[in-house]
């Protein structure tokens, strides 16, 4: 894996801030995978860059198939614990085609000053997808990519940036467990 795709080496020298720029970008997200890389989600986040992992990655093998399709920005969940997940940072401010956007796992834990100041907040954590509007401000939560959980959707999210506007879009998953 190229170095600028690991999200765990550059998590360990990175700046808090990661700035992106272009004419138009697809960013995927995506979030409780569970250590689980469904070919349907990798499929779904393909021609993505970059791509948002939410939290409780559950391995680092989920990080390196998202890496091999495009650069991963990903944050630390509850279920994420050992040495492979200790450079994972717990929140991440990232700017894509001057869009700010703030990454975390648990949306309850979002400092609502960090959230006056970006674009779009992406969380995870409910396994519930989720896309609305507060005060300006874009929430999506790409629900879960990982094992099915009671009788929700498996899905990830396509975030369109381009010519000033930010557009989200959950992607259901056909799958069958």
């Amino acid at each position: 894996m190229r170095a600028d795709h690991d999200p765990i080496a550059r998590a360990r020298g990175a700046a808090p801030l990661v700035v992106w720029s272009g004419m138009m970008r697809t960013i995927g997200a995506i979030s409780d995978t569970h250590g689980l890389r469904r070919p349907q989600a990798l499929a779904a986040l393909a021609g993505c860059d970059p791509i948002i992992h939410a939290g409780d990655v559950g391995s680092p093998d989920v990080l390196a198939k998202l890496g091999a399709l495009a650069p991963v920005h990903a944050v630390r969940g509850n279920v994420d614990h050992g040495a492979w997940s200790a450079n994972l940072p717990v929140t991440q401010r990232i700017e894509i085609d001057g869009f700010r956007i703030y990454v975390l796992h648990i949306l309850t834990e979002l400092d609502p000053q960090a959230a006056d100041k970006v674009d779009a907040v992406i969380y995870g954590h409910s396994h519930q997808p989720k896309i609305e509007t507060k005060n300006g401000t874009l929430f999506f939560n790409p629900g879960s990519a990982g094992p099915r959980r009671f009788r929700l959707p498996i899905t990830v999210d396509r975030m369109t940036a381009e010519h000033g506007k930010l557009r989200a879009e959950i992607v259901e998953l056909s799958v069958e467990r």
